[in-house]
């Protein structure tokens, strides 16, 4: 077959072609007779392009400096590379890009998209709302990742230009140039590198583009703490004099103070949270129904360990206001989309779920929440019969009435996926159940345009 239909013998690595012959060997398949050229070309490929997918794109500079903005189609299979557009010469404003991103959706169908994802930059941004504004299917959602970079970006490296808030972040600026500084001092001594690699644990090269790159520092600084110790306290220390035995001396100073290393320990006690939301978003798996509570757990999390150094339970901890402030990019993040994904999972209404933690409630009992929901099903249901459907539906879902009051529709939100519970209990809620599917396949990030950076340096044309 491959030989005489000259098939690249790529396609032996398919993932696809490998499970269908799993599938084949484990079932009995008497009389079945596979799909031909006119329905592969006509049917089977309609009914794969009716998947709901996310567009993300993002712009940067190849080795060759050329300006480039790629656009990447994102499914529960994983992402699939659409195109690169050399933007040499061009000014890339919103309506540029808008144009690009319109070519993109009409090229695939604008139907099949359920979002576009991109960084938070004002043209990208624009060019977003301008797709929303064009296509009522289609939402613009900012890279939550990106946005939680900014976040730990502010918190790690205050800006002067508010006083107030430098004076107190200050401190966590300070700490991080001292590990910069140790960890510097050590990489470009041969004998101290030599010293510290004796043990298992080694310094990261952490690249400047990396998000919350100053938390992964101070984590390592951590994890490495008792090799570091043993190094300046080795008698080798002492007596190596190629370098500058003053820098020496503060570098041995600093490992040593348990001040120091309690800063470390409190720094990486509360932005943590923040760096693990970041490695929760940083997929392309399906995650856009479960921003809305990270973020909120995010926030609580980040509470605790700043006002347990205080010792005090005062809400004016100006620490603490300023983080929460800044988490207050949530705002630029928190879409409509994301609230009706949130919405649309049943875990959320369950009664285990809602008594794990004090004063947490329904998406039904969140009034912001409620009011964005609203405005998303208008927007995918303008027909007033339909759109008085969903809502009725959505009622028996998050009230558990009707067909969701079975003891199996209840006790199930605890155990099955959002996607499976969906299929298994929704068949009563025609279109609530058709978007929640929509929904709940649907990334919140777009790292899958990052990582292909490396690959097309490899490109040439």
């Amino acid at each position: 077959m491959f030989i005489t239909g000259g098939v690249p013998f790529n396609l032996a690595r398919n993932p696809y072609y490998q499970e269908s012959y799993n599938f084949i060997t484990n079932n009995k398949l008497g009389g079945y007779v596979p799909p031909g050229y006119n329905a592969l070309r006509t049917t089977c490929l309609a009914k794969e392009r009716t998947t709901c997918l996310t567009i993300a794109t993002n712009g940067w500079f190849d080795p060759q400096r050329r300006p480039i903005l790629n656009f990447m189609a994102v499914t529960e299979s994983g992402p699939m590379f659409l195109k690169a557009i050399n933007t040499k010469g061009e000014t890339k404003s919103k309506e540029y890009i808008h144009e690009k991103m319109k070519e993109v959706f009409e090229e695939i169908g604008y139907e099949n998209v359920v979002q576009v994802i991109t960084d938070n930059a004002s043209n990208v941004r624009g060019a977003g709302l301008m797709i929303q504004a064009k296509y009522k299917n289609i939402y613009w959602t900012p890279c939550i990742m990106h946005c939680l970079n900014l976040v730990s970006k502010e918190i790690c490296e205050p800006k002067t230009n508010d006083i107030d808030e430098y004076e107190v972040l200050l401190f966590i600026k300070e700490v991080s140039d001292l590990a910069s500084f140790v960890k510097n001092f050590i990489m470009n001594h041969g004998m101290r590198l030599s010293m510290l690699n004796e043990s298992k644990l080694k310094f990261l090269q952490i690249a400047e583009t990396r998000f919350a790159s100053v938390v992964i520092m101070l984590k390592r600084f951590l994890l490495i703490k008792n090799a570091l110790t043993q190094m300046v306290v080795h008698a080798n220390w002492a007596t190596y004099k190629e370098d500058d035995p003053i820098i020496a001396q503060r570098v041995k100073e600093l490992i040593l103070s348990v001040v120091w290393w309690g800063k470390i320990a409190y720094i990486v006690s509360f932005t943590s949270p923040i760096y693990a939301m970041i490695r929760l978003t940083d997929t392309d798996k399906p995650s856009l129904h479960l921003v809305y509570e990270m973020w909120d757990n995010m926030i609580e999390m980040v509470k605790v360990p700043i006002y347990r150094f205080k010792k005090e339970l005062r809400e004016d901890c100006a620490l603490y206001i300023i983080v929460k402030k800044l988490l207050k990019h949530w705002e630029k993040s928190n879409t409509s989309l994301i609230c009706l994904a949130h919405s649309c999972n049943p875990r959320y209404y369950s009664p285990n779920w809602v008594g794990a933690v004090r004063g947490r409630v329904t998406p039904i009992d969140d009034n912001e929440i409620l009011q964005m929901r609203n405005k998303c099903f208008l927007m995918f249901f303008p027909d007033p019969n339909n759109y008085k459907t969903v809502k009725k539906e959505f009622a028996d879902f998050a009230l558990m009435m009707n067909a969701f009051q079975d003891a199996d529709s209840i006790e199930d939100t605890n155990d099955f996926e959002p996607k499976q519970w969906c299929g298994t209990h929704g068949g009563s809620t025609k279109f609530l159940k058709s978007l929640a599917l929509k929904l709940l396949g649907q990334p919140s990030s777009s790292p899958c345009c990052e990582r292909n950076w490396s690959t097309y340096s490899f490109i040439h044309s």
